[in-house]
This record gives structure tokens, sequence and C-alpha cells, in this order.
């Protein structure tokens, strides 16, 4: 009696089981959970997210995460809201956080004003100070002192740079650019000499540091990029804070990269113009031509490459630098195979854009192909959402 009582209780109808179906039938358990799921759609995402959601600073980082893995405003439509933006701030506010209060600021010791901004300036300043101090070294000794010049400065300035570029605004995770750039600066300062004269027969010796030697070394273009690292790390920084305050500002993907791409190609041009006047600097000081061309198309090589891997993207920068230093490597090695027997025609190409453009048509060519390539690609990587969100936390 008692089980048939159960069955006749009201607003039980007979013959159903307790989950709703008939006599007997299997309901799933997960039934309930697909209609709360479609009651609310932002679990299941929330769900798939939990690891960003925990791990974001603000709903911003949020938002450039489900843009990276594909969630555009039109997908954030179907979870009932009008943008990326804000669904990654309900996200943000439905993730439970230890530690959400942050310390009062007498719990730890006050940071001391301005000190690492102003480690930072003088780290940027550095390379092109002990560049410029090997340039004088250079110019001012002769025999064996100026090789020992070379050698320590050299070695200095690599060090120099290597801190720099490991803090600020131009600090990345990865180095694998690091090999490339030594050969195209290296390139720079000894390759425009050594094609002049393989394509005339030479060299006829090693480089004594000077442009009038058997092989011309030139030094303008080199120390006009050094000089370069702090209005290039100034630029940069200027792009990411600018970037930033458009991220919290739109209110959509698509508004959010019209907004940046001005940003960057202003940066950038801004920055060409800075090296454009120390390349015309350089020049009239040390007495050699200002190569714009040149020195403009690698310069913009190295500052896009190095820009792709401050913001996550560390793929294309090394292949462009790769291909582009084994473009002009592969013009001297030609220019050398060339006066094998019955191997002419090998040099004729590189031998006809030197008679044409002059030595420093290789290096042109070949920085300003690879900076297109990378400009064209930071234009749609660098405006995504996705490539901002991480870097402000380690400024």
């Amino acid at each position: 009696m008692s089980g048939l009582g159960e069955l006749d209780r009201p607003g039980t109808p007979r013959g159903t089981g307790p989950g709703g179906g008939p006599e007997g039938s299997a309901v799933p358990r997960e039934a309930g959970a697909v209609r709360r799921s479609a009651a609310d759609p932002v679990k299941g995402l929330l769900h798939r997210h939990r690891e960003l959601c925990e791990r974001a600073v603000d709903p911003l980082e949020i938002a450039a995460g489900l843009e990276a893995h594909g969630v555009t405003d039109r997908t954030a439509a179907r979870f009932r809201h009008r943008d990326v933006f804000s669904l990654a701030e309900e996200m943000y506010a439905r993730v439970p956080r230890d530690g959400d209060t942050p310390a009062r600021p007498e719990d730890g010791p006050a940071p001391r004003p301005g000190g690492p901004r102003a480690a930072a300036f003088v780290l940027a300043l550095l390379p092109g100070v002990l560049c410029a101090a090997t340039v004088a070294g250079l110019r001012l000794t002769d025999g064996r002192p100026r090789l020992i010049a070379a050698a320590v400065g050299v070695l200095a300035v690599t060090l120099a740079l290597g801190a720099a570029l490991r803090r600020g605004p131009l600090s990345a995770a990865t180095r694998t650019t690091s090999t490339w750039t030594c050969w195209l600066l290296g390139y720079a300062l000894l390759g425009d000499g050594l094609l002049r004269t393989a394509v005339s027969g030479g060299p006829d010796g090693l480089p004594d540091g000077t442009a009038d030697g058997a092989w011309p070394v030139t030094l303008a273009p080199v120390l006009a990029l050094a000089l370069s690292y702090a209005p290039a790390a100034g630029c940069a920084h200027l792009f990411a804070a600018g970037a930033r305050r458009k991220l919290s500002s739109s209110r959509g993907l698509t508004d959010f990269s019209a907004s940046v791409r001005p940003l960057l190609l202003g940066a950038f041009a801004l920055w060409l113009g800075a090296l454009a006047a120390l390349l015309t600097l350089t020049g009239a000081v040390l007495g050699e031509p200002a190569d714009w061309s040149q020195g403009l198309g690698l310069g913009a090589l190295l500052l896009l490459a190095r820009l792709l891997g401050v913001h996550g993207h560390t793929h294309a920068g090394p292949l462009v630098l790769t291909a582009t230093a084994a473009a002009e490597a592969a013009a001297l090695a030609t220019v050398f195979a060339g006066r094998l027997p019955g191997c002419g025609f090998l040099s004729a190409p590189v031998e006809a854009l030197v008679a044409a453009c002059g030595p420093a048509g290789v290096p042109t060519a070949a920085c300003g192909i690879g900076a297109l390539t990378l400009l064209v690609h930071a234009c749609r990587r660098l405006t995504r959402a996705s490539a901002h969100a991480s870097t402000e936390r380690t400024r």
C-alpha cells in the first residue's frame, strides 16, 4: 500500500518513474545539466576556459584570450552578449579567486619613485653610447690597439644590448633571433666592402677598421642603429600603452583593430624618422655616405621582428630574418662561385645589381622585402586584442 500511495501522490502521474519518464525507462542524469546549460549558456564556456579566467588579472585579458581561441563578437551573441568584451566581463565576475583583495601599500616596502624606469632609460641609452665610444676608439688608434679596441667594443656593445633587451618595452621571452641579428649587423658593417672588392677581384687583405682599406668597413649605419635603440624602446612603449588604452575603451574586436592599426603605423613611422635623422648625423660625423635605404630597411626589419616577438608572435620574425640573412650570404657566395671555370653565370645577377645600385643594393633589396613582409604581418597580428592583454603585466 505504501508503494501505491507513493504513486497516487498528487503531482506524480501514474505510470511515471522518478525521472518523469515512463516507468522502467532510464532517463539520463545529464538531462538536468543540459537544461541548466541551455538556461545558462556561459557556464559551458566558463568551464572550458576556467584556467584563463582564474589566471586573468582583469576582464580585458579574458577577452584577448577568448579572441585567441577563435571567439568573435558574432560568437558572443550566441551567449547573449553584444561583444566579446561584455562576455569576458561576466566570465571574470563569475570565477572566484584567492586573494582578490590587493595588499595594502604599507604591507611591503614602497618602491622608489622612478627607479625601474630610470634604470630602463639608462640601459636603452647604453648600447648607443658604447658603440659611439668603440667607433671613436677605432678612429683614434692604429695597429694592434685598434684590434683590441674593436674586440672590447664589440663585446661591450653586445652585453649592453643583451641587458637592454631583457627588460623594458622590447623585452621578449624568445632569443631565437639573436644569431640572425648578429649576421645582419655584421653584414651592414663588413658586407658592402667585401662585395665591392669581390666584384673587382678582391679582397686582398683583412679589414683594418677603416673605410679606405683593402676590405672597407662601414661604421655609420651600425652606429645609427645602436643609437636608435632608445627611440625604438620609446616608440614600442607608446604603442603598447596606447593599445592597452584602446583595449579598455573599445567595445568590439573590429573596433579595437581599426583603432590600433593607425597607432602601430604611427609609432613605426616615428621611429623611422628618428633613424633617418641618426643615419644623416652619423654619416656626416664619420664622413661616410648616409645610405638611408639600406639603414632604414635593416632597422625596420629588426624592429618589426622584435615587436612581433614581444607580443607573442615568435615564428614570423625568425623566419624572415633567416631568409634575409640567407639571401645576403647567397649573394656573396655566388660572386665567389662565379670565379670557378665555366661558372661565371652564377655571379651575373649580383654583378648586374651592384653595377646598377652599388653594393648596398643587395642588403636594401633583401631587408626591404623582409621588412615589408613583416609590416603586413604585424598589421594583422599586432592589431588583435590577444597581442596586448598579457604584455602589460611585465612592463
